[in-house]
């Protein structure tokens, strides 16, 4: 059964590798009984996790986005607790638990994310309806689309959107799956402005290319122009400029050497991405790192991938006292 498990204290410091004489996140952080409790939270931020590749499947991708989540928490709750991040500010909620559809068909696997969509939405619009912001590990970025409609959804109106990623995922809205979740968006009415940067010339077709060039809503840096120039976050501050509090969305693809369906031995350092939080000119309404792996279904493996998410979340929790 499809269900949200939500963490208690005693589930956290199971993962926590206590030491006298100094504190870890883990040992700081707040939970919840209840997503009604979300209300009465002094927390900030609230993590979530969606270990799935469900949607990664359906887009005819290769298993492994479901094994990013634990090693991230762990890497997470075992920061130290310190001056420049206490741990008091984040709730961790949970992750969600979804059952594999009957059968491994295309069709089935659409169903199934459609399924997923609903689950996550209601969740994160519960997140964002109580004034927190969502810090959301999945995953395939088939999520980015409950999540955006749930942004959407609490402001009454279309939403800002930026990406880092290596891929548009602006393929044809028909069933849903990890290439597709901003076609979506934007054809429901939930994006007023897309913008994607670092996406690759070798990895997005013909079709994709037009749609950018047509459609006013998207923005677009190529990762390709990036390397003619000197100059990485001016190139991004320009993207963000007119973009008004925008969810930040982060396609682990997109850094090279980072383990995922579509990694690359060419891309953003993991310095790059992490100096593009730290420096940006916008505070973010949410984050969503996605698309990572610890364990690809075709066995390889990769010891980096949470500690790479853990930075990335600790980055973007700094972000908002910098």
């Amino acid at each position: 059964m499809d269900e949200l498990r939500i963490y208690s204290n005693k589930d956290i410091l199971k993962l926590v590798n206590i030491r006298s004489g100094e504190t870890k996140l883990g040992e700081r952080v707040k939970v919840i009984s209840t997503l009604e409790d979300l209300n009465t939270s002094e927390a900030r931020f609230v993590l979530l996790g969606i270990p799935e590749d469900i949607g990664v499947r359906a887009n005819y991708g290769l298993a492994g986005a479901s094994t990013a989540w634990d090693p991230a928490l762990k890497a997470l709750l075992n920061i130290q607790s310190n001056r420049f991040l206490d741990g008091s500010e984040l709730t961790v909620l949970g992750h969600f638990e979804f059952t594999e559809p009957r059968n491994n068909t295309i069709e089935a696997l659409h169903k199934k994310v459609s399924e997923i969509d609903n689950q996550v939405y209601e969740c994160v619009l519960k997140i964002i309806a109580a004034g927190k912001i969502p810090i959301i590990v999945g995953g395939g970025h088939n999520n980015a689309y409950p999540i955006i409609k749930a942004l959407a959804s609490v402001h009454n109106r279309a939403v800002d959107i930026l990406n880092i990623d290596a891929h548009a995922d602006l393929r044809e809205p028909k069933g849903r799956h990890s290439g597709n979740s901003f076609s979506y968006a934007l054809k429901e009415g939930y994006l007023a402005k897309y913008g994607v940067f670092g996406l690759h010339h070798n990895y997005n077709n013909e079709a994709i290319l037009k749609q950018i060039e047509q459609n006013e809503k998207i923005q677009a840096v190529f990762f390709d122009d990036i390397l003619l120039s000197e100059a990485t976050g001016t190139l991004w501050n320009q993207l963000i400029t007119d973009f008004r509090n925008p969810g930040l969305e982060i396609d682990l693809d997109s850094i090279e050497n980072i383990l995922s369906s579509a990694a690359t031995p060419s891309g953003f350092s993991l310095n790059e991405i992490r100096k593009l939080i730290l420096r940006s000119s916008k505070q973010f309404a949410y984050l969503h790192i996605c698309e990572g792996a610890s364990e690809m279904a075709d066995r390889r493996t990769s010891s980096f991938t949470g500690k790479s998410i853990a930075y990335l979340i600790t980055d973007f929790l700094k972000s908002y006292t910098l």
